[in-house]
């Protein structure tokens, strides 16, 4: 007993609130290699004269910049857009119970997943080699109408089909996974309620869904952002495209490599953080009390 009490009325020696952090050599070994490692960036960045950062600030708002800006990001929503959809339908597909129809969509993911984006969208841009006219009609039966295929497929056509194809492959199988990964006993309670299968699918499967979703699919966003750069190679007047016609006049090419890199960096960083405030949204019922506060 007497043991307890001195122990008790004499202060303990690891007591936490006079507690300090233990040293850590490697940690800040550590930092300082970062630190060095980031002025010998800095000094690289400002004292190399051939980065030409005049140049950079001259054409940073060139008009045939943005404009190819602007193109970039459209390409890059309608390519989302329509692989989004025909990327849905082929997940539909990927989990009804219809075999024929499973068999199709998991040649569909593997074809276009398969071939490289680069090598569909050359194809594309030349399909009137194979097909000179393009028409509608009834299979073996009577054309509705008909139209010149080199009229119809020209850059930007082809850069919507090869790059909204090679999306609904990707798509299809994040939408699949985020379906698949729902709880079966939400479906069966749902069921149980009384909810119609296309009511049960909107209202209780989609919501916790989109959870799992939001995350690939916004990343896969960035990437067909990133990919419109190939659309460059069948002449489309993209990002890239629009600083290459002024880099092969002028002959500046870091610098102009440069301002392409900014701006990808700019619009890259605006649909990260948009994506982060989805992700939230989707998961508020998922996230900590401190996370949640941050939106």
């Amino acid at each position: 007993m007497s043991t307890v009490e001195e122990t008790v009325g004499r202060p303990m020696a690891d007591d936490v609130a006079s507690a300090r952090s233990r040293f850590r050599p490697l940690r800040w070994l550590f930092v300082l290699v970062l630190a060095v490692l980031a002025a010998q960036l800095v000094v690289f960045l400002v004292g190399n004269s051939r980065f030409q950062w005049d140049v950079v600030a001259k054409y940073l708002f060139e008009k045939s910049v943005m404009a190819g800006l602007g193109t970039t990001v459209v390409l890059a929503v309608a390519a989302m857009v329509l692989g989004s959809v025909v990327g849905g339908v082929v997940a539909a597909m990927q989990l009804s119970g219809f075999g024929p129809a499973r068999w199709v969509a998991t040649l569909w993911v593997g074809l276009f997943r398969g071939i490289p984006p680069l090598v569909q969208l050359i194809f594309w841009f030349n399909l009137a080699y194979l097909l000179p006219r393009l028409s509608i009609g009834i299979p073996f039966g009577p054309v509705f109408g008909s139209w010149d295929a080199n009229t119809v497929i020209t850059p930007l056509t082809a850069a919507v089909i090869g790059l909204s194809l090679v999306e609904s492959a990707y798509l299809a199988e994040i939408f699949r996974a985020g379906v698949s990964a729902v709880d079966p006993g939400q479906r069966d309670a749902a069921r149980a309620m009384g909810y119609p299968p296309g009511q049960t699918l909107v209202r209780i499967v989609l919501p916790q869904a989109m959870r799992v979703i939001i995350p690939p699919a916004g990343s896969q966003f960035i990437n067909v952002l990133k990919g419109t750069a190939l659309v460059s190679v069948i002449a489309m007047s993209d990002l890239l495209h629009s600083v290459q016609v002024i880099y092969n006049r002028t002959y500046e090419i870091v610098p102009m490599l440069l301002v392409a890199c900014f701006w990808y960096l700019v619009v890259v960083t605006v649909l990260t953080a948009a994506q982060r405030r989805l992700e939230r949204w989707f998961s508020r019922g998922h996230l900590p009390a401190v996370v949640r506060g941050r939106r």
